[in-house]
């Protein structure tokens, strides 16, 4: 069982999904803007990856305050989805964030 959290939307999660379902994994692919993170799953992804988790190269960043930039990265996270790098995936214990070839590696073999 491979779980994917990122956004239906998002090219990369889309062909982060379509390449494990190819290589045979069962996928359950999470949109988190449609069912976003708890607090406690939030928690746990940036402890896993740190403030790396912000997407701070996207236009949701870009759209934010200064203010609001320089907020607590989980409570931003909570506020806005949509900033999670991503895809993040799940595979047992291991956890990975983005889709190059060394997150690919540990989910495609």
């Amino acid at each position: 069982m491979v779980d994917i959290f990122g956004l239906r939307t998002c090219d990369t999660c889309r062909a982060a999904d379509k390449a494990l379902r190819a290589a045979g994994l069962d996928v359950t692919f999470r949109d988190v803007r449609e069912a976003p993170l708890s607090g406690a799953e939030i928690a746990a992804l940036h402890q896993a990856f740190g403030d790396d988790l912000v997407n701070r190269r996207s236009t949701s960043w870009r759209g934010l305050s200064e203010a609001e930039r320089a907020g607590e990265p989980q409570a931003l996270l909570a506020a806005h989805p949509t900033l999670m790098k991503r895809p993040v995936i799940r595979r047992g214990d291991v956890l990975t964030l983005g889709w190059d070839a060394a997150a690919r590696a540990p989910h495609l073999g």
